[in-house]
């Protein structure tokens, strides 16, 4: 029998331990592996319903109002959820935080994206569909044309669109969007060629009112079509547009309107790419501005007391003028109003106009833990964020006065965020407050009784575009 020393055993007895320590070790580590944090941590896509294939859930989104349909979807899923409309797989994102991550902080994994027979009819180099270097100039010059130092002096010329809309509305029944679409339009025309093109002009609009038709209709491009006739509107606009610059290039005179800031030599746009844009800046001015201004008359004729601040802040304008001897307004005079301001304000956070934006992910991107994959789209929900009770107080509630302090950061945004927002804001506002001048101090409307529904196609407008009885002060 082999014995050992004291020594000998205490040794074997530490290995042992060590051993057996290792093994617990090795067994320990396997198990960490296989639950590791990166593990744990993968994205996975957002919670939510895709709906059936291909239809998803269209229907449900436009045929109920966009609050409960967004609304439900937040309650059940919370501010990020994947769903599926218009034959596209979407992640939609509800919250201030997520909104800005897609607009402003990382842009460039986001691209602008429309339906492709919607950038066919509006065309494909339109600044909408852009990003990058082009985008950047295309919106440089939109901008020059559209600042408030090159805007402040049309001032006169919109006001005289104002009058003789108004002036025709007197002693009618009109249907308030349709109306105010066409005063849109004017302004949009005379801010894009200014007043020298009147030959081209009704030309053009004709053209485009057949284009518009077929906007909202399937992509069929067959004879007999709505999008058919569409698409040969365009070409006809195409056809005008290169008169207009054909004629131009011959005056070589420089121009202050968009389509002068267009043509510069030094920025070489050819041109199919002037003619994409301003089709694309007419359907971005006229629509949107139109259904505002819808709403605010809306709005206003609700609530007395609103209308009654926004009428004697106009009137004390209208009677310093005639003090002054100064019977047009200027760009002075519109600093001067900042209820009628904050109307515009709340009208559009209330109407959300823009219930959301479209974007399309250009690569995997991981959002607080969930996956956007690449080639989904993704829809900023303005609306929910401007309905947020978290945001704004009572968000149903139309309160002018909650705009007498700045809303929260990345709370308000009617025109967009980022570098892809709406960069004729400042003319937007500008012919709102311009119309409602006139509107406040010198006429008078009585809503029809049947303006209580909403009516969805895309924008949210009053039921039946608000039909008013419209007339004259005495």
């Amino acid at each position: 029998m082999v014995t050992m020393s004291p020594i000998a055993t205490v040794i074997i007895f530490i290995l042992m331990l060590l051993l057996v320590l290792l093994s617990l070790a090795y067994f320990t580590y396997s198990i960490l592996l296989k639950t590791r944090p990166a593990d744990r941590k993968k994205p996975v896509l957002p919670p939510g319903s895709m709906g059936w294939p291909y239809i998803g859930e269209t229907f449900q989104l436009y045929s109920k109002n966009p609050n409960t349909f967004f609304a439900l979807k937040q309650k059940r899923y919370g501010s990020i959820f994947k769903t599926h409309i218009l034959g596209c797989p979407c992640v939609m994102v509800s919250s201030p935080e997520a909104a800005k991550f897609v607009l402003v902080t990382r842009a460039h994994l986001f691209k602008p994206t429309f339906p492709a027979s919607k950038e066919r009819m509006l065309g494909r180099q339109a600044i909408f569909f852009q990003q990058g270097d082009y985008h950047a100039r295309l919106r440089r010059l939109v901008l020059r044309a559209f600042m408030p130092s090159a805007i402040r002096r049309t001032v006169a010329d919109i006001e005289a669109v104002a009058v003789r809309t108004l002036r025709a509305w007197d002693g009618r029944r009109i249907n308030t969007f349709q109306e105010m679409k066409t005063y849109a339009f004017n302004v949009a025309l005379l801010s894009i060629f200014g007043k020298d093109e009147i030959e081209h002009i009704e030309e053009l609009k004709e053209c485009y009112y057949r284009l518009e038709k077929g906007y909202n209709s399937m992509p069929i491009n067959l004879p007999g079509t709505l999008f058919h006739k569409a698409m040969k509107a365009r070409k006809e606009l195409e056809r005008i547009v290169s008169k207009i610059l054909a004629s131009r290039r011959k005056k070589l005179v420089e121009f202050n309107d968009l389509l002068g800031s267009f043509m510069e030599a030094k920025e070489a746009l050819t041109d199919e790419q002037i003619t994409d844009n301003i089709i694309g800046v007419i359907f971005a001015a006229r629509d949107t501005t139109a259904s505002v201004l819808t709403w605010i008359v809306k709005y206003l004729g609700e609530n007395p007391s609103v209308l009654q601040a926004v009428t004697e802040e106009q009137e004390e304008i209208m009677r310093s003028k005639e003090i002054d001897g100064d019977k047009y307004l200027n760009w002075d005079d519109t600093k001067l109003m900042p209820m009628t301001s904050r109307v515009i304000q709340e009208t559009m956070r209330v109407a959300s106009i823009l219930s959301f934006t479209f974007r399309e992910a250009v690569e995997d991107v991981n959002f607080e833990g969930y996956l956007i994959p690449k080639g989904w789209k993704v829809l900023p929900l303005f609306r929910n964020i401007h309905h947020s009770p978290d945001n704004f107080p009572e968000p149903e509630k139309f309160d002018p006065s909650r705009f007498e302090r700045s809303p929260k950061a990345n709370t308000f945004m009617p025109f967009g965020n980022g570098t892809h927002s709406c960069p004729g804001n400042e003319l937007a506002k500008l012919e709102m407050l311009v119309l409602l001048h006139h509107l406040t101090t010198r006429y008078r409307w009585s809503l029809s009784g049947s303006e209580a529904g909403i009516q969805f196609g895309p924008f949210a407008l009053p039921l039946n575009g608000l039909p008013i009885s419209f007339s004259l002060k005495t």
